[in-house]
């Protein structure tokens, strides 16, 4: 008699989304964007800057993506974020950029985190802590060569330098940042280059890293021993007014809620600040500013606004963009083809983050890190 044969149990199905709006992160294109990027450096090593929840995205399947990937050094802003990274990355360098602060000292020694020492007085503090500590910790020393914001200066920079000389100096790595790197002819990349340059003569054997996502771009000259992508991983164009060298990774759509026929002359949203020019219909979409949509990317009557993808068909925002609602004009496309459940897309596609900044007046770092606070999130790739 024949054995019956043993059925495996169906897979369960994915619940549905209980929110207006859905965040499709996908990792695989965050993994080829970091392969493109460290292709272009050929013998550089490519780590990835995960701070700020991975840019918004998740910093624990990004890290794990990436580590998959080859990716063996991340730069996170503090030890809460260096720990997430190393939950994820046991074997991983793990810079801080925001520095040391005593507070944080036991932090940095579980979980063999280095801090990125932005002044004299976070240096001192440091090795007062790697001494009492009886610890062998390195951390990177940040230079400000032109950016005006952290670091010691390169006067600092130089006196300091007979350090390196020394036994147990503790420097991992001597880095700074550059601050207009997405305008390649702007004069203060050249001379940002130049300083660091020199400086780094006065470190022999310590690794260097300058290049951030636009960096990278600039050649050679930035690139140094590390570069440190962060947006360009997300999709942010890295080269502004050229055509992106990089993949799109989140797509933010919205279920339409309503669909409803307005006349000429009548107005639509918060302040009537969009006013038809002909008979309309309008789609409300659940998603607002308070899923990262930017009130700046309203539509009014002064000024066009941002977009949306319904029916494969691009629409204008019209209104101004409240919390939780978006109207989108479906006025030219055919009657029929859009229903109440059907979903537009904010991000994503034909929309990528930088035209959405671009409508808000703003850049695409500050769409991607506002995104996905309440959104149903989908990871796919990888």
């Amino acid at each position: 008699m024949a054995r019956a044969k043993k059925l495996s149990p169906a897979a369960p199905e994915a619940a549905p989304p209980e929110t207006g709006g859905t965040l499709t992160i996908d990792l695989g294109a965050i993994e080829a964007n970091w392969r493109e990027l460290r292709h272009r450096l050929l013998t550089v090593e490519c780590a990835a800057v995960v701070k700020a929840n991975a840019y918004g995205l998740g910093i624990e399947p990004v890290t794990a993506t990436l580590t998959q990937a080859g990716c063996s050094t991340f730069f996170v802003a503090d030890i809460a974020e260096a720990r997430r990274v190393r939950s994820r990355a046991r074997e991983a360098t793990i810079y801080v950029l925001d520095g040391f602060t005593p507070d944080w000292g036991d932090g940095f020694i579980e979980i063999n985190a280095r801090p990125v020492i932005n002044s004299t007085t976070e240096l001192a503090e440091w090795d007062t802590f790697v001494s009492s500590h009886a610890w062998q910790g390195g951390a990177a020393l940040h230079v400000d060569t032109g950016m005006r914001r952290l670091g010691i200066s390169p006067e600092e920079a130089a006196a300091l330098a007979p350090r390196a000389q020394t036994e147990n100096h503790g420097i991992a790595l001597l880095l700074s940042h550059l601050a207009c790197a997405d305008s390649p002819n702007h004069p203060l990349n050249a001379r940002q280059i130049q300083l660091f340059r020199e400086l780094h003569r006065l470190y022999p054997g310590i690794p260097a890293s300058l290049a951030n996502s636009s960096g990278i771009f600039l050649g050679g000259s930035a690139q140094y021993d590390l570069a440190r992508p962060g947006a360009a991983l997300y999709g942010v164009n890295p080269t502004p007014g050229k055509p992106n060298p990089l993949k799109n990774v989140v797509e933010l759509s919205g279920r339409i809620l309503q669909l409803r026929s307005i006349g000429r002359d009548e107005t639509v949203g918060y302040g009537a600040t969009w006013t038809a020019k002909r008979a309309s219909r309008i789609a409300i979409v659940a998603l607002g500013y308070a899923d990262g949509l930017l009130r700046a990317a309203s539509g009014t009557d002064e000024r066009p606004g941002g977009s949306a993808i319904i029916a494969g068909q691009r629409c204008p925002i019209v209104g101004r963009i409240s919390m939780d609602l978006t109207c989108i004009d479906i006025t030219d496309v055919a009657t029929g083809r859009v229903h109440r459940g059907d979903h537009a897309i904010l991000i994503g596609g034909e929309i990528p983050v930088d035209e959405v900044a671009a409508a808000a007046g703003t850049i695409g770092y500050e769409i991607l890190t506002r995104l996905g606070q309440r959104c149903h999130l989908v990871y796919r790739g990888t």
